[in-house]
């Protein structure tokens, strides 16, 4: 996470390896960018997921919706079907923020004023980058970090506990060494990675094909979890110790669980093995790492 190591440039790359948008889910995401007004009008579909990267001066109106007359979708409506990037993440208001959390939850938002109310959905991947500190040093062996330990708290602290309990997946990206920038060998490319994205998501599809309203492993509730991410006794032992010795919530538990039927279905695995398990608990770093 340290500053210059990439991380704007990773998020604005999640579209390519996304899989296509479904018949269903492209009438949605049409629907809502009509009545938002932001249909072109040389477009009768829209054929490509959404990414949406407001600024961190947004209000919350601007982020849910909303309007004086007509009540419109909000970039979190307008991000269904896609993806919602918000770059520095504690440069937004808290207020900001915290309006997530309810949209990260039950897929859709709903808005209130005077004169009558609506729902819009809002059932969007979350991408956020951020610094570990003001000065984006902290933690990066080659640069001294000049903040101070109370600034630095102060900075983490605009991201609440229970907003981050929602997000999935916590990577750090380390600073990028020359030699990395500087080699001629090539990593995968979206293309390949997109495939095996699409095979998983396949796999999900049939999967939850008798659900009315879940359709990947991010959808499960609590009945779906226990139904298809049945755990060996290895696993079980392995994410009892994580969850008392890390000091995990209920809904890091249900999420660690889901990301490593994730990672199973990308393995082409039908078993949930302690190895799977392990690599989800590793994305949990930042909720032990800056809220304790």
């Amino acid at each position: 996470m340290p500053h210059r190591s990439g991380k704007t440039m990773i998020a604005k790359r999640f579209p390519s390896i996304l899989p296509p948008l479904t018949i269903d889910e492209s009438l949605e995401t049409t629907k809502i960018h009509s009545v938002a007004g932001l249909l072109p009008s040389n477009v009768a579909l829209i054929t490509t997921r959404p990414f949406r990267a407001p600024h961190h001066t947004i209000s919350d109106a601007a982020l849910v919706g909303g309007g004086m007359n007509k009540i419109r979708p909000g970039e979190i409506s307008l991000s269904h079907h896609g993806v919602l990037f918000l770059d520095e993440l504690p440069e937004f208001a808290r207020n900001v923020l915290e309006v997530l959390r309810q949209p990260l939850e039950e897929k859709h938002i709903a808005i209130s004023r005077t004169k009558m109310s609506i729902e819009y959905p809002a059932n969007f991947m979350l991408v956020c980058s951020m610094n570990p500190c003001p000065c984006g040093n902290y933690g990066n062996p080659n640069i001294e970090c000049t903040c101070t330990q109370l600034s630095i708290q102060k900075y983490t602290s605009k991201i609440s506990g229970p907003l981050l309990d929602r997000i999935d997946i916590h990577i750090e990206v380390p600073a990028i060494k020359y030699s990395e920038i500087s080699s001629n060998v090539m990593g995968e490319s979206s293309e390949i990675v997109r495939e095996r994205v699409i095979k998983a998501r396949q796999i999900q599809t049939m999967r939850f094909k008798n659900y009315k309203n879940v359709f990947k492993n991010a959808d499960m509730a609590s009945k779906e979890i226990r139904k298809y991410c049945v755990l060996d006794e290895n696993s079980q032992n392995l994410l009892k110790l994580a969850m008392n010795k890390m000091g995990f919530s209920a809904r890091a538990h249900d999420r660690i669980i889901k990301v490593a039927r994730t990672i199973a279905d990308l393995d082409s695995s039908e078993i949930i093995y302690p190895n799977h398990i392990s690599e989800a608990i590793q994305y949990r770093s930042l909720d032990r790492q800056y809220w304790k």
